[in-house]
């Protein structure tokens, strides 16, 4: 069944069209990813879809009564609330029902009248059949089960205003899918999030009761979830039914079958132009001109002004345009660090860290967020000083550095002034490079202030690409860009001749840039000679009976060897349990529980009703027990 139809929709914004007679339709139950450059109207259509904005033109149909979650990418709450309350407001019904049935509670505990009571009891038992069938006893467990699945549960507790753009975003992904809609709307959702969050989230959406369509720019997300692709560009939308890595060649194949078909009809049209201009010649030469010729040649002329056009396909998308070398050979060894403790207060990030870097390697850094991959950048630029050990830079090192937030205290610079700032060349010279990332005419006085942030990004790889480098360190570069940009990216940072470090969290990326792999863990700095996923495997086999390292998080303290400061390390299994026992128990617990949910809805008897909801709430207590075990 059709969930969402788009007829002949037309969006215009500022007199420019955006994109004009786009037609779509999504089923349920369908996993969708929209692509496209950045500022083709994806952001724009979604907005449209969650009726946000109004189309110029068209119609968007959506199936009645379905319930619709729109995560925007910088998500908005009133002042005072924490993080969690502002999860909360998920359950916005669900806690009223609950309040309802205390009140309730109270009352029917105070009532004497035997005849008021069983009102009561029976409106009791309204209320409690509700909120079992809405998952009012799940509120918890899913709440807790999504904050350790995204790596947010350390901002719970936090007031929501004053969290950093990345970290309310992953709050409103959270809040977006504890809402449990019918229809998913997401826009850049791994933005933000570690690979641990990323891998969890493509689980869940794969696993989603529900339908989804979601914007992202990570190839290997989008593989792992879609099923179905829409190509937003120039205007026009194309659909495709397969994954990622089937859109791109399928869309190939089109693109060539398009142009053969264009350049079949510009031969036909070539050929009907000379017959036409023959026969007329032919009809003129006789005398008297030939009538029957000059009827011939007005019959091909209106077969031709009949003739549906093809429109020649673009087989080259405009891009970015980047180079980069390195100025000239730095030293053989790069970076290196021994022995490189660092904390902040009483909490310990990591200790004993060794890292060497020669001239020419190619070097990634990864683990979860708050592990302390970015302090050790830091530790490399010398922007923060170690607590132990020593960081040494080697000889004629040029580093240039990109950080993942780009122009974040942006002034009032225009594109302009702000790549003349970093590169000092002539006003002429530096519209011309810029041009070359797709900053055309007045788009270089516009104040960096508002820009985008793939608009942000693509102008810091202008400065970085006429800076004097020979060791680009990247904090998660692939944020912002749309996939051409990416590419484009990748293609440069393959041919570039100096030496790469990089934070990210874009599997693709790390597995085609990079043969060397940091991997800090729990407080430790693992090091592979390979890519990410060889890394992977080889994590994997460090953890007891192979555990899924991606659903494994790291929140308890334990002293280190000093007992003054704590490292965050796994939770361990306690000696009474082993790993295989909990993990029996709490799936039979879950089953019981489940069991238990089905005959809630069932019970008439308010007694039986009352013992079921009781023994329904000890099975909770412990499965949340053993869940804190095997965490």
């Amino acid at each position: 069944m059709i969930a969402c139809s788009v007829n002949k929709v037309t969006k215009m914004f500022g007199g420019n069209i955006i994109f004009s007679n786009i037609s779509l339709e999504i089923q349920e139950n369908e996993r969708v990813g929209l692509v496209g450059p950045n500022g083709s109207g994806k952001t724009t259509l979604f907005k449209l879809l969650a009726g946000q904005e109004d189309p110029d033109a068209g119609h968007i149909h959506w199936k009645k009564g379905l319930k619709i979650g729109y995560l925007m990418q910088i998500p908005d709450f009133e002042d005072g609330l924490t993080a969690k309350e502002v999860l909360m407001t998920a359950y916005d019904e669900l806690l009223e029902m609950e309040e309802k049935m205390r009140q309730l509670e109270e009352a029917m505990s105070l009532e004497q009248d035997q005849a008021r009571l069983n009102k009561l009891m029976e409106s009791y038992g309204h209320y409690l059949n509700q909120f079992t069938l809405q998952g009012g006893y799940e509120i918890e467990p899913n709440l807790e089960k999504i904050a350790h699945g995204l790596n947010i549960r350390d901002l719970l507790p936090r007031d929501f205003s004053t969290l950093s753009g990345g970290e309310k975003t992953k709050v409103g992904l959270a809040l977006t899918l504890l809402r449990n809609p019918d229809f998913l709307l997401l826009d850049e959702p791994t933005n933000h999030l570690d690979l641990f969050a990323v891998k969890w989230l493509g689980s869940f959406l794969k696993n989603y009761r529900g339908t989804v369509l979601v914007i992202s720019h990570d190839r290997f997300f989008l593989d792992e979830v879609a099923t179905k692709i829409l190509d937003l560009a120039d205007g026009e939308l194309a659909s495709y039914h397969t994954n990622y890595t089937g859109y791109v060649k399928e869309k190939e194949e089109r693109l060539l079958k398009e142009f053969h078909d264009y350049e079949e009809q510009q031969k036909k049209i070539k050929k009907m132009k000379e017959a036409i201009k023959r026969l007329r010649e032919w009809a003129n030469r006789a005398n008297p001109p030939n009538e029957g010729l000059h009827r011939q040649a007005r019959n091909i002329e209106r077969a031709l002004e009949r003739m549906e056009k093809l429109t020649r396909p673009q087989l080259i998308r405009k891009k970015i345009n980047l180079e980069m070398e390195a100025s000239e050979r730095s030293g053989k060894d790069v970076v290196l660090l021994q022995g490189v403790a660092k904390g902040f207060g009483q909490q310990l990030l990591f200790t004993h860290v060794n890292i060497h870097l020669s001239f020419g390697q190619r070097a990634a850094i990864v683990g979860e967020n708050g592990t302390g991959k970015s302090t050790l950048i830091k530790l490399i630029l010398q922007e923060l000083s170690p607590d132990e050990g020593k960081v040494s830079i080697g000889s004629n090192v040029k580093i240039g550095y990109l950080s993942q937030h780009v122009f974040s205290d942006a002034k009032e610079e225009t594109v302009l002034d702000s790549f003349r700032t970093e590169i000092p060349v002539a006003e002429g010279e530096a519209r011309s490079i810029l041009a070359r990332f797709l900053f055309y005419g007045p788009m270089v006085y516009k104040k960096v202030s508002q820009l985008s942030g793939g608009e942000r990004m693509r102008l810091r790889l202008a400065q970085l690409m006429y800076q004097d480098t020979n060791l680009l360190i990247l904090d998660e570069p692939t944020n912002h860009l749309d996939i051409d940009s990416l590419q484009v990216l990748e293609d440069a940072l393959e041919n570039y001749d100096g030496t790469l470090l990089a934070v990210s969290h874009d599997r693709y990326f790390l597995n085609k840039l990079f043969n060397k792999v940091y991997w800090i863990e729990t407080g430790v700095l693992h090091h592979f000679e390979g890519n990410f996923d060889y890394a992977e495997e080889k994590m994997k086999a460090l953890l007891p009976d192979n555990t899924d390292i991606f659903n494994e998080r790291s929140n308890e303290k334990v002293s280190n060897q000093s007992g003054s400061r704590s490292l965050p390390v796994k939770n361990k299994v306690t000696r009474d349990h082993s790993l295989e026992e909990l993990e029996s128990e709490l799936k039979d617990l879950e089953e019981k529980i489940s069991s238990l949910d089905l005959e809630l809805q069932d019970i008439g008897d308010l007694e039986r009703l009352q013992q079921v909801y009781a023994e329904k709430e000890g099975l909770e207590k412990r499965w949340h027990e053993i869940f804190d075990l095997l965490e």
